[in-house]
């Protein structure tokens, strides 16, 4: 969850619902400014107690955010004087609800520099976190704390879900505070090129997930799912979460998505600095002036950039598209990510090709698909075919869509090397999350402390 900027009370009023669908188009863009934008979350525990690490303190998250504003010369985010994340080099560090760091990446033009990025910062929080006794832990849910052990960070739109989340689904609170994630953000050249990729990812997020599922421990134990976070998102909020079905209608475009958004039940309007809670209330109504929560008022444009940012579909439009289905896990796998959608959504061969894989699976088929997952990773099916072999599919064209981009860095000629740990993971039809709960009842002898060193970052 990226910071977004303050609306400013001189902002003009949006006047038509048109506008709605215009600012998503405005993301439009020509192929050779399409850029890869990759945001990672990881859990921060302290190495001597194995627990999460709270916000005050000396080796707390504010401690952290501030020796790491030194390190890096990055400009500190504050609210209420608190600070809550850093901006620099047209990227940001932000705090999840449960003390999560996330790197929300800059706009770059290829993997090659995503992945010198990651380790710019994954280099940056070891040199200051390791004097600490503070580490980095890549998984899809904390493996052995609870959500009461969790720390709660000083941010005031988490407050507002925190108390909404438990009313619209038993699960959103550990999707706030116990998961993590790694995304990438994708741009497109017009509403049919939107619409393909939009559908396409949709379709193919299942697959994604079973290859980057990396969350098989809750509480301690096997939790019985290969992505445990890939469950809980299916029991966190129906009015803002799935597959979409509409996507995948004739005619599916920005105005379609729009009107979508404005039957998202709102969280919050930030007016001056503060966070007014609008949980369950209607963008429709804010924009006739009958928003309870500032009656009279009429939303701006920043308002509507925020209400973006709170559906949670496993692939969300803004000016953009974020692909939303993987599970946090180790260093390689970060840039894995970025590479097998790039593959994919951005060569158009490839994306004819992956569409084709997922274009005569029925809705049904797609949402049995997204549960089957979560708990069978790559022993899923898809009718009479299981998840494995799609995903070598998948993973077959993707890399075939990025030796054609030919983008090299300083020792590849192009970017397939980065798809290396997905196609291990796709030949041994074992999950990480699968490999990771055997291993820790297994070799490791249920030690936590082995299995924190062993995932650490």
């Amino acid at each position: 969850m990226t910071a977004a900027k303050e609306p400013s009370g001189a902002a003009p009023p949006i006047t038509s619902v048109d506008q709605l669908a215009d600012y998503l188009a405005s993301g439009c863009k020509p192929k050779d400014q399409w850029r890869i934008g990759t945001e990672h979350e990881k859990f921060v525990f302290c190495r001597t107690s194995l627990k999460p690490v709270p916000y005050e303190g000396e080796t707390g998250i504010r401690a952290i955010l501030e020796k790491l504003s030194e390190e890096t010369g990055w400009e500190i985010i504050a609210e209420n004087g608190l600070p809550i994340g850093l901006r620099g080099e047209g990227a940001s560090v932000s705090l999840e609800p449960g003390g999560q760091f996330e790197l929300s990446g800059a706009a770059l033009e290829n993997v090659h520099q995503t992945c010198d990025e990651v380790h710019r910062h994954l280099a940056a929080i070891k040199t200051v976190c390791d004097p600490m006794g503070v580490a980095f832990l890549g998984m899809g849910f904390a493996p052995t704390w609870s959500l009461d052990e969790t720390p709660r960070m000083p941010k005031a739109r988490y407050d507002i879900m925190r108390r909404y989340m438990p009313t619209k689904g038993a699960l959103g609170l550990d999707m706030m505070h116990r998961t993590c994630t790694v995304q990438v953000n994708l741009d497109f050249s017009s509403e049919a090129d939107m619409a393909l990729k939009f559908k396409t990812a949709l379709a193919l997020q299942p697959i994604a997930t079973a290859l980057f599922a990396n969350s098989g421990l809750v509480d301690g134990k096997p939790s019985g799912y290969a992505s445990y976070r890939a469950h809980i998102w299916t029991d966190t909020d129906p009015d803002r979460t799935g597959l979409l079905n509409f996507v995948f209608e004739d005619g599916f475009g920005f105005a379609r998505y729009a009107d979508y958004m404005l039957d998202v039940p709102m969280y919050f309007v930030r007016r001056e600095g503060r966070y007014i809670d609008a949980a369950g209330q209607s963008f429709r109504d804010f924009l006739k002036g009958e928003l309870p929560a500032l009656p009279g008022e009429t939303p701006t444009m920043a308002d509507w950039e925020d209400h973006l940012s709170t559906a949670f579909p496993e692939v969300r439009l803004k000016t953009f598209l974020e692909m939303r289905g993987a599970d946090g896990g180790p260093w390689a796998r970060i840039c894995a990510l970025p590479a097998f959608w790039v593959g994919l959504l951005y060569d158009e061969d490839a994306l004819g090709a992956a569409w084709d894989v997922a274009k005569d699976w029925s809705a049904e088929t797609r949402e049995r698909l997204r549960t089957d997952v979560a708990r069978n990773g790559l022993n899923a099916r898809i009718g009479t075919r299981t998840v494995q072999e799609t995903a070598l599919e998948v993973l077959a064209i993707s890399r075939a869509g990025l030796k054609r981009r030919a983008c090299g860095g300083n020792v590849d000629a192009d970017e397939t090397s980065f798809l290396d740990p997905l196609d291990a993971i796709a030949q041994s039809g074992v999950t990480m999350g699968e490999y990771t709960a055997e291993l820790f009842v297994g070799d490791l002898g249920g030690d936590a402390k082995k299995l924190f060193e062993e995932c650490k970052y």
